[in-house]
């Protein structure tokens, strides 16, 4: 490469460290999805200083693999090791952020990374041909999807999102009719059926697995307040049915979002509410320059959400349609009045609250 006058070499050198950081982070970011599948995060919280036999002995893995694995742990500042007895501990203040039973399971969060690097090969020819990646390219992305619903959605709907609408906890003991747009696994629905029996619930999803999934659990747990079904979010086929319609980060990566929220306001009441949880930030680049999370969403949208939609020959939205984009829409679809609001435990996400 040929360097003009202007190359500053010290620029350059800094440059490459931050690449050098970035590789080390990355696979660091691939272990703790390793780690997190494997139960080791689990094991070590509750474990006291330990070898690696011990340690795989206490998870029933196989200790070469256990071992090798520490050594990424150690070596990224995740596991402390101690040589002059070959143990391995897990501080308390990681576990925090590495287990469920913690502040949030980032470790949970990385299994992203392998379930979207999985579809690379096909991401690049859509870069030469065009088309998308559609949703069956992506086996376990219900799966870990369903997990982080579990983080960011199901366990703050009672103490964050319902309050967020006043007045709606009242109404959901009296009893109103709700559907959830979008609803994947259904674990919201399912949480708020067993919290507000008086209620009637619905959810709606074109996951064949999604559904199955949902049916199955609302079975197994005798709910007879809900119900969910394969339906098509542009076309829901419902008039003035429903209080309360919700969608939990499920916009933005349909193939007629536009259609979606059409639809959605079509099936409200007049005096109805619909809560929306989607991907935070802007809808202009250069907004997005301080997000500490851009460059992640910029990557889960350009690796699932724009694609799977443009598989589809929908819109290609992509998660970063940002808060104006998204209110403009809502106004369009026929909602007069919508509302922002950031909650302190979701850092990636936006919840809107859209009335006509």
């Amino acid at each position: 490469m040929m360097k003009d006058s202007n190359f500053n070499q010290a620029k350059a050198e800094a440059f490459s460290e931050t690449l050098v950081e970035t590789l080390n982070k990355s696979a660091i970011a691939l272990a703790l999805s390793i780690g997190d599948r494997c139960g080791l995060f689990k094991v070590m919280a509750n474990l006291p200083a330990s070898t690696s036999k011990q340690i795989a002995d206490a998870a029933n893995l196989n200790e070469r693999y256990v071992r090798e694995w520490l050594g990424t742990m150690v070596t990224g500042r995740v596991v402390n090791y101690f040589p002059e007895t070959q143990t391995y501990q897990l501080p308390a203040e990681h576990a925090a952020y590495l287990t469920d039973e913690g502040e949030y399971n980032f470790a949970s969060a990385m299994q992203f990374v392998p379930v979207l690097a999985g579809v690379e090969d096909r991401l690049v020819e859509c870069f030469e041909k065009g088309g998308g990646v559609p949703y069956t390219a992506y086996p376990r992305f219900q799966e870990v999807m369903a997990k982080e619903s579990d983080q960011t959605t199901v366990a703050a709907l009672e103490s964050h999102i319902i309050p967020i609408v006043p007045g709606l906890d009242a109404k959901l003991k009296a009893g109103i009719d709700v559907l959830d747009v979008g609803c994947g696994a259904g674990r919201a629905m399912i949480t708020l059926a067993k919290r507000y029996p008086n209620s009637r619930f619905a959810g709606y999803d074109f996951s064949d697995e999604g559904i199955a999934a949902a049916n199955a659990e609302a079975a197994k747990l005798g709910l007879d307040n809900v119900r969910f079904e394969v339906r098509d979010a542009a076309n829901i086929g419902e008039t003035e049915a429903y209080d309360l319609i919700t969608s939990f980060d499920a916009i933005h990566d349909q193939a007629n979002p536009s259609g979606m929220l059409a639809s959605i306001a079509k099936a409200i009441r007049p005096d109805g509410v619909y809560l929306v949880q989607d991907i935070t930030g802007s809808s202009y680049l250069e907004k997005n320059l301080d997000l500490p999370v851009a460059p992640w969403l910029y990557t889960i949208s350009l690796t699932h959400c724009m694609t799977v939609s443009l598989a589809y020959n929908g819109e290609g939205l992509g998660a970063m349609w940002g808060e104006e984009r998204a209110v403009a829409m809502m106004k369009d679809a026929g909602f007069q009045n919508v509302e922002i609001n950031h909650l302190e435990h979701d850092f990636m996400n936006t919840y809107y609250v859209a009335t006509k």
